[in-house]
């Protein structure tokens, strides 16, 4: 018969703490494997700045598409660029509460409190949505382009949105 290992619960529960730290120094140093769930998230701050990051990171690497060479701008870019504007935010925006008619007795403030890395990160996931993923402008617009200056044809803007998009999500 074969003996049953009996292991100590206070070296199995250590084992277990050990198994979610990262095994790269670095990241254990930086980033916390615990979370603070009363740091605000969705602020006026991310949708502000996630929404023109994703938009003008969209329209700049379309614009540079047309180039000989062309020049992509990554989500690094505007992850670098992100961090000191949001800091200003904080640091200027007013940090009154105000209600929104439909809200119920919900309080919003535009500062709700110093930028944190919760809002750094999904801004950065707005930049990488309006990057096309890294890879520049959508290659759907290649097929648009095609469409108007070799066949000549013309094509409605809702169609065209409709193109790029479904493209863009099913890849």
């Amino acid at each position: 018969m074969a003996a049953v290992k009996r292991e100590d619960p206070e070296k199995a529960h250590v084992e277990e703490d050990d198994e979610e730290e990262s095994l790269i120094e670095e990241v254990r140093l930086t980033v916390s494997n615990t979370d603070d769930p009363t740091q605000p998230v969705w602020t006026f701050r991310m949708w502000f700045l996630g929404l023109l990051s994703c938009s003008l990171l969209s329209f700049l690497n379309q614009f540079f598409a047309y180039r000989t060479e062309p020049l992509v701008i990554s989500q690094i870019t505007v992850q670098i660029a992100t961090l000191p504007i949001g800091r200003l935010m904080a640091a200027f925006l007013p940090t009154t509460t105000f209600g929104i008619p439909g809200f119920g007795s919900r309080r919003f403030s535009l500062n709700p409190g110093p930028f944190n890395m919760k809002e750094h990160v999904l801004i950065t996931i707005f930049a990488n949505a309006g990057s096309a993923f890294g890879a520049g402008s959508p290659y759907a617009v290649g097929i648009i382009n095609i469409v108007k200056a070799f066949y000549r044809r013309k094509i409605s803007f809702l169609a065209s949105w409709l193109l790029v998009i479904t493209t863009q999500v099913t890849i």
